[in-house]
């Protein structure tokens, strides 16, 4: 089956209308002559003008042929004039027929990209599907292994009424034969033989009823197994990965559902065997199994039950500050909250269990390592009433920490020492459970944390965070810092990824996780089974580190871009090579959003100019950050970006948003005038920001509206520019054109972000020839914003 058979399918229909809405390469051609273009190599004739011009002519040939088988038909009477139409078109690439292989080769591989990306997708979902079949059918069977096993007490609580019945049968007959003293031999001998044969039969009921409680406690065993080492441990990564962004589910209720369950059928055994030795007081004889047997059978009992109860008090929320970056980062000095439950739910406990923090019970002797008080209210009672859903919480919502002043460490403390966002502490809570002869004492531990004493420490600590929770599979591990592991790529990409979703709902796409890649490890064939360490991630080249990079992308996205993100329009992870690949087979006035390499929190867009040639030439902006978000919106100052023509019209060079989407068409939704006088930015503003710039340049100029009133300071003129003038009604607006091709201000370690990809020499008149399209910093013009102000 060809390429093109396969894109026949339904599914791709609006993406290939899309991909062939010009005339480049005619749909019908492509359709009709699917065969012959999909066997020739246009990729190499693009650049081998022989094999071009063969091609060439054989695509005229073929053209011909088709058209003719047509002419044979009369309802394809209108086929065949738009193939008369086309061969005339593609007349034109004669003299240029690379070109016309190159455009060719390009359809071809965005018809490949578009059936790998269907591909992919529909891999994704399968899996998506898959896990969640696999944990349905999973909650089912044990759904089925708990119903079974609860039928299995009720019916051990039948037959314990039923012993008990036939014990009272037996000891009424005997307390009746003892007391009638019977003479006749044979008479006494006969109720004896009957007595014998009822004390025989309770002590078969004895031994089964032994039996079934063994093998009640075997399907408890089980199930406690599956629990504490397979439901529960399961659900601690899913907590783990969750405190770090991933979409995992962490409800407790199941869990809290199937341990109280357990819990409650082995106090019903427990209940049972003494029972049976309440019968065994009344009734006993020699081999008894109730006195022989029923010891061990408790002792396995409440081993059982402590085994459940012991694993049953969890932190259900980990420590968190209310305005973090995320939970298990504590400041000292500033509130946090942190919630522990108890998965057995008995309604006689309600309030009866106090709850008491604690920090570091098992210190690590690790030199410098601090120690903490915990300030607050730090003991609380379970209390159902503080649970959405009745559960046995106690809920810590205004504690804080303290550092002790005394050293740490102490005698003895290893020589390994930890930067403060690297040391690990971990919250203790204690109980005492107290229940129908049950007591224990019950301990559960928070995650371990990173405490912090600076707000500027808060990014490292997340950072080691994420590294922790990723990669650790022990909860407790707090030396997980003194030999960190390194991280393989695949588990990386995914919790990148993660950080996106949990603040924007949208995650990293593989091509954005490729351009990562790319910049972590080099072009690569594959990056699957290549692996990040903790300092590439969070200590090389600081302070400009891998994390300090891609949480400045996304704090600014978050804060400022998270609506653009969320819809798909900001492209964002893409390499400049890949983004000039993209862009120069793409229309004049096609741009696309990237985030800057080299600053940081910045984005830039670029845009596609065609030179005199008709050569296509990729113009970019210095870029953007959170100083000029702050003042004005990303949509705003794409929908207001202009250049200014030879004739002093001004343009706005930005007119598709990659691939084809008209501008307006992708931002018009976020535009604040929609609402004429009564849009909030125009409310607030009292102007309309235009941004303006000559062909040359494409640094903006600013001017205060005449309702504002404060005189503008001229921008000092550079390269020998000239002043110009621009009249606006009664008001006359001084400005400089500055040269764009001088570098911006404070310099760049990259310059890949004020990169021309080509450039007209005959359009420069400055001997510097510099890569940066500026636009001043908007912060440093308060009243001089990046532009031209009307007044409305």
């Amino acid at each position: 089956m060809t390429q093109w058979e396969n894109l026949m399918a339904p599914v791709y229909s609006l993406q290939l209308h899309e991909l062939y809405d010009r005339d480049d390469l005619p749909m019908d051609v492509r359709h009709y002559l699917s065969v012959w273009i999909e066997k020739q190599d246009w990729q190499r004739a693009a650049g081998d003008y022989g094999l071009a011009i063969l091609l060439f002519q054989q695509l005229l040939e073929n053209i011909d042929i088709q058209h003719s088988r047509f002419g044979l038909q009369e309802e394809f009477f209108l086929m065949q004039h738009n193939f008369r139409r086309y061969k005339n078109n593609f007349q034109k690439y004669q003299e240029e027929p690379c070109i016309l292989a190159r455009k060719i080769s390009w359809f071809l591989e965005k018809e490949k990209e578009i059936l790998l990306s269907a591909e992919l997708n529909e891999k994704v979902q399968q899996l998506c599907v898959e896990q969640q079949t696999m944990e349905t059918d999973s909650q089912q069977e044990l759904e089925r292994r708990m119903a079974g096993f609860k039928n299995e007490v009720q019916c051990m609580e039948h037959t314990i009424v039923c012993l008990e019945e036939q014990q009272d049968e037996f000891d009424f007959k005997y307390q009746t034969h003892q007391m009638e003293a019977v003479k006749d031999e044979n008479e006494k001998r006969k109720q004896w033989n009957i007595l014998q044969s009822l004390v025989n039969q309770l002590n078969s009921c004895r031994k089964r009823t032994l039996v079934d409680l063994l093998k009640i406690l075997d399907k408890a065993e089980d199930l406690i197994e599956t629990l504490v080492k397979k439901e529960l441990v399961d659900w601690q990564r899913r907590q783990q990965k969750s405190c770090i962004g991933a979409p995992d589910n962490v409800s407790l209720d199941l869990l809290e559902k199937w341990f109280s369950c357990v819990a409650a059928c082995l106090f019903q055994v427990r209940e049972f065997l003494s029972k049976l030795d309440e019968l065994s007081g009344k009734v006993s004889y020699e081999n008894d199994p109730l006195k022989m047997d029923k010891p061990r059978i408790q002792e396995r009992a409440d081993t059982l039950l402590k085994n459940l109860l012991l694993s049953s008090f969890v932190v259900e929320t980990q420590p968190s500050m209310p305005q973090g970056k995320g939970p298990l980062v504590l400041r000292t000095n500033v509130q946090f909250s942190v919630k522990a439950r108890l998965l057995v739910k008995f309604s006689e406990l309600n309030h009866l269990m106090k709850v008491d923090v604690s920090m570091d019970s098992e210190a690590p002797q690790i030199k410098g390592y601090r120690r903490f008080n915990v300030l607050g209210t730090k003991s609380k009672a379970l209390n159902m009433t503080e649970s959405q859903n009745g559960g046995m919480v106690a809920d810590f919502r205004h504690l804080t920490l303290k550092e002790q002043k005394c050293g740490g460490g102490g005698k003895g403390a290893s020589e390994i020492s930890l930067s403060v966002t690297e040391e690990l502490h971990i919250i203790n809570f204690d109980t005492a459970f107290d229940f129908k002869g049950m007591s224990l004492k019950l301990q559960a531990s928070s995650l371990p944390m990173v405490i912090i004493s600076n707000s500027s420490q808060q990014q490292s600590a997340w950072a080691s965070v994420l590294w922790f929770n990723m990669l650790s599979l022990y909860p407790k591990d707090i030396r997980f810092f003194t030999a960190p592991p390194s991280a393989p790529w695949p588990q990386f990409a995914e919790m990148l990824s993660w950080q996106f979703l949990s603040a924007t709902k949208l995650g990293l796409n593989e091509a954005q996780l490729e351009m990562i890649a790319f910049r972590l490890f080099g072009k690569q064939q594959s990056y699957n089974d290549l692996t990040v360490s903790w300092a590439k991630f969070s200590k090389e080249n600081t302070p400009f580190t891998f994390w300090v990079w891609f949480d400045g992308i996304l704090m600014m996205v978050k804060q400022y871009l998270v609506e653009l993100w969320r819809d798909g329009l900001i492209m964002g992870f893409v390499t400049k090579a890949k983004e000039k690949s993209l862009l120069k087979k793409k229309q004049r006035g096609t741009f696309l959003l990237r985030f800057s390499e080299s600053v940081i929190g910045g984005i830039t867009f670029s845009w596609v100019e065609t030179t005199l040639t008709g050569e296509p030439e990729i113009k970019t902006v210095r870029p953007f950050t959170k100083n000029d978000l702050e003042q004005i919106p990303f949509h705003e100052i794409i929908r207001n970006f202009q250049l200014m023509e030879t004739d002093n019209v001004p343009e706005n060079p930005l007119l598709y948003l990659y691939p084809n989407t008209p501008k307006d068409e992708a931002f018009g939704k976020y535009y604040s005038d929609k609402s004429g006088e009564n849009s909030p930015y125009i409310k607030y503003i009292k102007t309309k920001l235009m941004f303006v710039t000559t062909e040359n340049s494409l640094e903006a100029q600013s001017s205060s509206a005449v309702t504002q009133g404060p005189e503008l300071q001229p921008i000092s003129a550079l390269c020998g520019v000239e002043q110009s003038t621009i009249e606006t009604g009664d008001l006359t607006l001084e400005a400089f054109l500055a040269d764009p091709l001088l570098s911006p201000p404070g310099g760049s370690n990259n310059a890949e972000d004020f990169m021309i990809s080509s450039y007209d020499p005959n359009l420069l008149n400055c001997d510097l020839v510099s890569s940066e399209l500026n636009l001043p910093d908007l912060h440093t013009l308060p009243t001089q914003f990046c532009g031209i102000f009307q007044s409305f």
